[in-house]
Parts: C-alpha cells; structure tokens; sequence
C-alpha cells in the first residue's frame, strides 16, 4: 500500500515506480516545468490549438505540423503564416515555452518504388527549410528546437535480430544502385558450400562484395552471349552456298543497303531474283537481326564502361582507370561503323576485346550499403537546411533537432543511436565545411555547428527494438550511446511491440532509467506524445504523467506531489478528487444545519479556528 503522508482526508493512492526520480544533483521529483505537449496536429487552425493546450496549465508546448503521408506539406501549407506571430504573442503573454515539430518529409530523397533521384532530395530540402522559416516566427527571439524525423519512408537499412542464442543476427540488407536510384535487397543466409554464414555484422561488407562480383559476372556474361548471338546470325547470313555462287557477298550487301534505306525499293530488286529471292529475304533478315543484337550489345557494353569508370573513379583506382582510358582509345575508333555488315568481324573482336577488359579490372561496387548512403544525403540535406538557417538568422537561428523513428518499421530507417550518431557528426561536418569556405573560422563554425545541429530522443520509439529481442538494458545502452548529442526529448510508452503512444509508466518504457543517464536528458525539455491516449480516453495525459514522474505540487520542490496526491479524496489544495470528501457528510450531513457556525451552520459548539467557545 502506498504511503498517505502530507494528504489531508485519509485517502489512498497507488503509487508510480517513478516516486524516487530525482533530477540533477538535488533529491527532488521531476518538476512540472519539466513537461511538454504538442497541439493537435490534425488541424491547421493551430492558434486554436495552442490555446487549447494552454488551458491545461502546461508551461512547454509543441506546435505540430506532423501530418502524415502526402499530407506533410499541404497541412502546414495550410496554416496561415499570421498564426505563428498570433502564437508567439501568446508566449509572450503566457510566459510558455515554445518547440516546433515539423512535417515528416524524407530527408534522404527516396521517393518509394521510384527510387532515390537527387531532385526529390533537393525538392525535400527545400519543404523542410520552408518549415523551419515559419517555425522561426513562433520564436524569432530565441534558438527554438524544430524536430525533423531521421526519415520517412526509407526502409530499414539493415535489420538485426537477437537469435536464440542470444547473439545478433541480420536478417536483411538494403542496397542502393545510385547511379539510377534502384533499390535492391538480400537476405543473409547460410552457404554450406562454402561452409560459412553470413548474417553476422561482420561479414556483411563480404557478402556484399559477393553480390557485386555475382551482378557484374553475369552482366558481363548477357553481353558476350548477345555479341555472340549477333556475329552467328551475320555470319550465317553472309555463307553464300544456299545460293549456289549465283550471287556474291558485295551483292548481297547491297541488296542489305537498298533494303535498308528504301524498303520498297529493295523488294522490286530481290524479286528479279527468281527462285532465289526467298533465299535472300531470309538472309536479309538474318543480318537485321544481327545488327540490332549487336547494336544492343555495343550499347549494354557503352554501360557496363561507364559503370566501371565512375566506380574506378570514386574509388580512386588510378590502375583501373589507366586501363580503361587505353581501352576506349583503342577500340573506339572501330565502333563507329556499328551498322556496316562488312565490319563485323572488326567490330566483333573491338568489343570482345573490351569485355575481356572489363573482366580484368576490380568488379565496381555497383550496389552500396543503403546505411551509408542514406546517411550521406540525409547529412546533406540536414547540414544544407541548418546552414540557410544561420545564414537568414544568425544568432537566432532555430536548433534543428533530428528525430529516430519507429524501430523497426517497414518504412522508418536510421533509428538506432549509431544511425542517428553517425547523421549529426556528419551533418555538422558538413555545416562547419559550407561555413569555412564563406570565411568562418574553423573553431567558430564547429561551435555553431553543434549548437543548431542535435537529436529528439524518442523513447518510446527506440523501446520499438523489442520487438526483435532486445531486452530493456539495450535499450538504455542505445539511450546511453545518444545522450551527448541531445537537445530535446520525446515521452510515450509502449511494450516494444506497436507504436501505441501510452503514457508514461504504463508500458515498458525503461523511461526513468533512460532520464537520469545524463544531464542531456535530465536538462532537455520533455514532450509527452500520447496522441493514442488522447483519441482513445478523450482525456490529456498531463495528469497521468504528473503521477508517474511524481512531480511535486509546488514549486520549492516538497511535499505533497501529484503521484501520492492525484487519486485521493479530500485533496482540496490538489484541485483532484471528490470537493467534499465524504468524512464531511458523516460529521455535518448533507445540508448547511449542520455546519459548523465559522462556516455559515447553525451547529453549536467550540470555534474550531480560535479554540474559543462560541457565544
């Protein structure tokens, strides 16, 4: 049973597990200035909104531009841009804090079965910096926090799960052809061939290089069997002995030619032929045939090359790209006459010459790792909208705040600490590279760097990981590996399962744990996120998170506090629970004959104020 210390009225409560959280240094519960919440994010009247939440008695709130889906945009395009001023006058009048959680746009450019293409990314920068303008005015004279998500919509570039054995195991990979943007996954698997598996982190990059050398080989291999198919069927066309030596090969040729050029033209001249001119139909046709395998051939080969020279060249083979220029130069001249017959031979051996070329050199990384390509645009994206910011805003630039989604959901990559860690250092690397090249000092622009460029830890989202196996201290340890780049926080609970959005302490969140691990967290803002709770119970979950941080009731931090005072009856000084306890009705009834004189009854008897008997 709960303790029932400090409560007037002999009421019980339930007490949170969080009733001994302490902040800082300083043995107290977690305060309620600590706690935030976002407006409604279904609606575009968000000044409306604002006040709403105002109304609770929150001292932090979220303005919401989260839409989901092709909404993203169209809602917060919605919200006239008076509304982020209105808004900020209420600040101003209501001594609130303010944060800004913008839409969900893929930061990486990857547009779904389209693929990744470099203008969608630019075209998202562009959406998120639009946010960041408008969010700017909710507070133009501070650094407000606008969160942005790692992503949205990009698949989970590896997924790892906690086997039987208690050990990691992939599960699968994504990979990315990013000269076209095409996406490609495999699934690690055992080859007892080779006895060996290869669904350990360690042994990825391996089995990828296998794909690679696998996808080249048999690119390689479709364009030798098509140049082999294309010179059978002209040299079969070509063997004159169906026709007796009633025609020579120039003649025929010719026929090729006028046939080519003038369909009509060419036939009024094979007729003539007689018997013969079936014969040569034939043979005509077979040489058309031939030409356009080769002209496929020469055009897959043109592809493989360059392929092969944009690998040699991000990988700085300067041998391969040697091998390459004296390949083009050699043979480049004999490919021009691609549609004259009687420069088959040439052309056939100009292009298995190159194919033997390309078999020679390292097979190109055609595939890449989809993690360090999402991270590498994603970075870019973050680094080139944090940067517009500080150049338009200066000081007063908003801290953009990067988000790990979901854990493990079809369409929620980068959501590991190591993700998220690895996207900010190289986010603020490139920040402070853009601002050195406009003449920033090198310790300047790192500073400013880590100051607007930081993570939105959702707790809720990263306890998603259980579903794979991992167990509560993995969570924390992925907290503990994210602690330092926070700036802002996110609060819901869930059971590892499903994004349900609980309050806290009704889930397995280890949220207390997570919290106290270092002053990031400790001193961040906290946003409770419980929009399932709000839907489904039509109540704010203000009140239940109060109860399971165990927030004190006033502010010099003592007793009582609102997880031992929330439930109980008689708490007048709580505003909760029944205003007259029923103790009340027991000694007075239920009328006002009964009560005491001091409080306007009839009852006779000592002043229960002075002591003094009444006259």
């Amino acid at each position: 049973m709960a303790g029932t210390s400090n409560i007037y009225g002999g009421g019980y409560s339930l007490e949170s597990n969080y009733s001994d959280y302490s902040v800082g240094n300083m043995n107290y519960k977690v305060p309620v200035s600590q706690f935030g919440a976002p407006s409604d994010p279904r609606t575009a009247n968000q000044l409306q909104a604002v006040s709403q939440k105002l109304n609770t008695g929150l001292k932090t709130i979220e303005v919401s531009a989260v839409a989901l889906g092709g909404e993203a945009m169209s809602l917060i395009d919605q919200i006239p841009k008076q509304q982020f001023q209105e808004i900020n006058r209420l600040k101003k009048l209501t001594g609130v804090d303010l944060t800004f959680h913008g839409p969900l746009v893929e930061a990486t450019g990857f547009a779904g079965r389209q693929g990744w293409s470099e203008m969608d990314r630019e075209q998202a920068e562009r959406q998120m910096f639009s946010a960041v303008e408008r969010g700017q005015k909710l507070d133009p004279d501070g650094n407000i926090v606008i969160t942005f998500h790692s992503s949205n919509g990009l698949p989970e570039p590896v997924t790892e799960v906690i086997n039987e054995q208690g050990k990691k195991e992939i599960t699968s990979v994504w990979l990315i052809d990013e000269r076209d943007g095409k996406f490609a996954q495999i699934k690690p698997k055992e080859s007892y061939w080779e006895g060996k598996k290869y669904d350990e982190p360690g042994k990825i990059n391996e089995l990828i290089q296998k794909h690679n050398q696998s996808e080249w080989e048999e690119q390689l291999q479709r364009v030798n069997y098509n140049l082999l198919q294309g010179t059978n069927l002209i040299d079969n066309a070509l063997n004159l002995d169906k026709v007796q030596n009633r025609i020579e090969k120039p003649e025929l040729l010719n026929y090729y030619k006028t046939y080519t050029e003038n369909a009509e033209e060419g036939d009024k001249r094979i007729q003539r032929l007689g018997e013969f001119a079936p014969v040569i139909k034939d043979k005509l046709r077979e040489i058309t045939q031939g030409q356009i395998a080769l002209s496929n051939t020469y055009s897959a080969f043109q592809n493989l090359y360059d392929d092969a020279y944009y690998a040699a060249q991000k990988s700085k083979s300067t041998d391969d790209q040697k091998k390459l220029d004296a390949l083009r130069a050699e043979i480049s001249p004999k490919l021009h006459n691609i549609k004259d017959p009687d420069k088959i031979p040439e052309l056939a051996d100009a292009l298995l010459r190159g194919i033997n070329v390309l078999k020679s050199i390292e097979p190109p990384k055609i595939l890449r790792p989809l993690h360090d390509f999402a991270i590498d645009k994603a970075s870019e994206t973050f680094s080139n909208v944090a940067y517009k910011s500080y150049k338009e805003f200066k000081e007063k630039a908003p801290i953009i705040s990067i988000e790990n989604p979901p854990a493990g959901g079809g369409q929620s990559g980068l959501s590991r600490a190591e993700d998220l860690r690895r996207l900010v250092d190289e986010s603020r690397k490139k920040f402070a590279e853009k601002a050195m090249k406009e003449g920033m000092s090198k310790s300047d622009a790192e500073f400013q760097a880590e100051k607007l460029i930081g993570v939105t830890w959702d707790v809720g989202h990263i306890n998603m990981i259980r579903k794979y196996g991992y167990s509560e201290k993995d969570v924390i340890k992925e907290s503990e590996k994210i602690g330092d780049y926070v700036k802002h926080v996110h609060l819901s609970d869930n059971f590892g399962l499903e994004h349900t959005e609980l309050p806290m302490g009704m889930g397995n969140v280890p949220t207390k744990e997570i919290l106290q691990l270092n002053e990031k967290y400790k001193q961040a803002k906290k946003i409770i996120e419980t929009g399932g709770w709000f839907k489904d119970f039509k109540i704010t979950p203000f009140n239940e998170t109060l109860r399971a941080f165990n927030s004190p009731i006033y502010g010099m931090q003592m007793a009582p506090s609102w997880g031992t005072a929330a439930g109980r009856q008689g708490g007048y000084f709580a505003g909760y629970g029944t205003f007259l306890p029923e103790q009340h009705f027991s000694m007075y009834g239920s009328g006002f004959a009964n009560l005491p004189v001091e409080l306007g009854g009839q009852m006779s008897g000592r002043n229960r104020l002075s002591g003094a008997p009444i006259e």
